[in-house]
């Protein structure tokens, strides 16, 4: 990707992908022109997928979008959005609870890196309720992940969970 036009990156852990995430990665792709969505290593957690796994299945779900990019960091994710020549770090805000938190990280990447704006965008009203730990709590009890992982994602989850269970006929 060059560096000209407006360069953003949406930084996460994304353990797993779902429709949410997807839908502020489409949503940002209309406004910047280039998106880069970084995979982070998060120390405090332990993860369902490796590095590899998240990255090839967020690939699979946004390769429609020609310039989106999505890599890998570690450390700081604002030390990645300035490595990356990036002027923007775009945050996906699901409820007003998650204001509190990305407001203070907000604050303190501006204090590192001035130069980064970051822009929140809003979950549509269909995802506020989507986290990649519901996710895997509704995988690992054999429910329908389809209404809440995009597509791509679907084999990669159920490989690591076990497959969706088939519903029952009340009888």
């Amino acid at each position: 990707m060059s560096v000209k036009g407006r360069r953003a990156v949406y930084p996460g852990s994304f353990d797993p992908f779902h429709r949410g995430h997807e839908n502020i990665v489409r949503r940002a792709a209309k406004l910047f022109d280039e998106l880069i969505v970084g995979v982070g290593f998060n120390p405090t957690k332990i993860p369902a997928f490796s590095m590899e796994e998240r990255l090839l299945a967020i690939r699979e779900t946004v390769q429609d979008l020609t310039h989106v990019q999505v890599m890998t960091f570690s450390g700081l994710a604002v030390n990645f959005v300035r490595g990356q020549k990036a002027q923007f770090m775009v945050r996906g805000i699901r409820a007003l609870s998650d204001m509190e938190y990305e407001a203070t990280m907000s604050l303190t990447n501006a204090t590192m890196a001035p130069e980064i704006e970051t822009v929140f965008l809003m979950a549509g009203k269909e995802y506020t309720n989507l986290s990649s730990t519901l996710i895997r709590q509704i995988a690992t009890h054999g429910g329908d992940l389809l209404p809440f992982v995009p597509t791509p994602i679907i084999s990669h989850v159920e490989r690591r969970f076990g497959k969706a269970a088939e519903p029952q006929e009340e009888g």
